[in-house]
C-alpha cells in the first residue's frame, strides 16, 4: 500500500485490479482511502485527490462533530442503546448462567459474582449478536422477494469502518455488531444496501439508481445513521 501526503491529510493508496478510482472517507477518525486501477500512477492519483480535497475535508468534518459514546465500564445506571432507545444498565449478580433482559427502561445484565470487565462486555455482545441475528431474517427475507435476489447466509461481528458488507460470489452478508444499538429502519437501510451490492459491486450510478429505485428515502436514513452516537472504540458508512 502506498500514502500520499497532502498537507496535514494521508491518503492511504490501494492499486487494483478495478476500472474505476474510488474514494472513501472512513469514520470515526476520518481516514481517507482510494482504491484505484493498476495502470494508474501515483502522480495522476495525488492530482485526483487535490481535485476531491474540499470534499475529503468536509466529510471529516462530519465526523469530527459526531457525537461518541464515552467508553463503557459496565456501572449501575450506565447508559446502553438497543434498537436507538436508550436503557440504563442494572448488574445482577447470581452464580448462575449469565443473560441479558429488558425491563421498562432497564437492561439487567445477570452475571455471575467478580465477572470483570471483559467478561460483561462478551455477554452484553453476544446479546447484541443474537438480537441481531433474529433481527434480521426477517427483513432480508423480505427484500430478497422485493428485490430479486437471495443470499445463502447472515453474519455479525465488530467491524471498524462499515456497517455492512456483501461478498457477492458467495452471497455472504456480514452486519456491524453496532447496527443491534440502532434504530430498526436503519438496520433495514443497510440491509437493502448490501443486497444493492448483489446486483451492482461498486457504489457507481447503476447502485445509487437501485437504492433510489428500492428505498427511495435512503440517503435520509444513511443520514440519520452516521449522525447517531457511536462507539467510542474506531470501528460507518
Amino acid at each position: 500500500m502506498e500514502q500520499i501526503n497532502l498537507g496535514e491529510i494521508v491518503v492511504d493508496v490501494v492499486l487494483k485490479d478495478i476500472k474505476n478510482v474510488h474514494l472513501s472517507v472512513y469514520p470515526p477518525s476520518g481516514k481517507v482511502r482510494i482504491a484505484a486501477p493498476l495502470r494508474m500512477n501515483l502522480d495522476t492519483i495525488r492530482i485526483y485527490a487535490i481535485s476531491k480535497l474540499a470534499w475529503i475535508k468536509k466529510q471529516q468534518q462530519k465526523f469530527q462533530e459526531q457525537v461518541r459514546e464515552t467508553p463503557r465500564e459496565f456501572l449501575y445506571k450506565e447508559g446502553h442503546y438497543f434498537l436507538g432507545k436508550r436503557y440504563l444498565m442494572k448488574i445482577v449478580e447470581r452464580d448462575e448462567p449469565p443473560f441479558v433482559a429488558i425491563k421498562h427502561k432497564t437492561i439487567e445484565l445477570h452475571i455471575r459474582p467478580n465477572s470483570d470487565f471483559l467478561k460483561k462486555q462478551f455477554i452484553l455482545d453476544e446479546w447484541y449478536r443474537q438480537q441481531l441475528k433474529e433481527l434480521a431474517p426477517p427483513i432480508i427475507k423480505k427484500w430478497e422477494k422485493i428485490m430479486g435476489v437471495s443470499i445463502n447466509e447472515l453474519a455479525v461481528k465488530k467491524m471498524k469502518t462499515k456497517w455492512g458488507t456483501c461478498n457477492r460470489e458467495a452471497k455472504r452478508i456480514w452486519l456491524n455488531l453496532e447496527l443491534a444499538k440502532k434504530p430498526i429502519h436503519c438496520i433495514e437501510y443497510i440491509i437493502v444496501h448490501e443486497l444493492a451490492h448483489i446486483l451492482e459491486r461498486t457504489h457507481n450510478a447503476h447502485f445509487v439508481a437501485l437504492m433510489d429505485n428500492y428505498l427511495p428515502e435512503w440517503k435520509h436514513l444513511k443520514n440519520e445513521l452516521n449522525q447517531l452516537p457511536v462507539s467510542h472504540v474506531e470501528w460507518g458508512y
